[in-house]
């Protein structure tokens, strides 16, 4: 195969990943038929650099129980966490990992309509009621907007910068995740719900002056020209690469306040 067929054929495949994808406004949390609460609504995400969603609100709706309003009743205990979903061969979650280490096998497999793959780990938000040390049962699952940075080289086109809140950070322990709580803008257009689209551009790698590694990221976002009519909160992710040793993380984001760079210890 000659070099240029060779460039080609990387370019068509390097187009083919960072493909954005529009994600349907209306996979809601999957919910355990049981459990009176509603959750509304999530976003179900293939693990690509950019992606492109609706935002609608997101809320939970109390239980009518007295015993849960005392916080005597079976859910009074419930918790959410980020983690890694465990699915078998039958496209169940078996297991989960939270951004803290703890580790749960659940007392009942669970589905979600966006699990679509067996035998794999998804990134989620899990509401849950722990069992004991080493089990739980679920109550809710969310598939987490999870972003891998790219090398600046590979986009196709530049991204925008439009400007978003950014509520709160941190990374997960253990380094593998830095999560984002972003505040959005959004309204309608023609009667439908806008789409924003965010990403992560990975500008560089730093060797500094006490031998560690910096990773440079732009976080990107396109407005699209939705209307800025009220504020949505939505949390995402962005999964740190281990092909290369990182001390630290270098992360540049556009701000209503103006540009912010934030240093986070891995």
């Amino acid at each position: 195969m000659k070099i240029g067929e060779m460039k080609a054929m990387e370019r068509t495949q390097i187009k083919r990943r960072l493909g954005w994808k529009r994600l349907s406004p209306f996979y809601p949390f999957t919910f355990l038929p049981f459990y009176p609460f509603t959750l509304l609504p999530f976003f179900p995400f293939s693990l690509l650099p950019f992606f492109l969603f609706t935002l609608l609100p997101f809320f939970l709706v109390g239980c009518e129980s007295d015993s849960y309003d005392k916080g005597e009743g079976k859910y009074s205990l419930m918790q959410a966490d980020f983690a890694e979903l465990q699915v078998d061969a039958q496209q169940q979650a078996v297991s989960f990992t939270t951004d803290e280490g703890a580790a749960y096998t659940l007392v009942k497999p669970a589905t979600a309509q966006w699990i679509q793959t067996a035998d794999t780990v998804y990134r989620a938000l899990i509401y849950y009621n722990k069992v004991d040390e080493a089990r739980a049962e679920v109550v809710a699952l969310g598939n987490m907007p999870t972003m891998r940075p790219v090398p600046w080289w590979r986009l196709e086109e530049e991204m925008p910068s439009d400007p978003v809140g950014l509520e709160s950070s941190w990374v997960s322990r253990g380094g593998k995740y830095l999560n984002l709580g972003l505040l959005l803008r959004t309204g309608q257009v023609d009667g439908e719900d806008g789409i924003h689209t965010i990403g992560v551009v990975q500008d560089t790698v730093l060797l500094n002056d006490d031998r560690t590694r910096t990773a440079v990221y732009s976080f990107r976002h396109d407005q699209s020209g939705v209307p800025e009519y009220y504020t949505n909160r939505r949390y995402v992710s962005i999964l740190i690469p281990d092909s290369v040793p990182l001390d630290t993380v270098r992360l540049s984001i556009v701000t209503y306040d103006g540009l912010q760079q934030k240093v986070y210890p891995l």
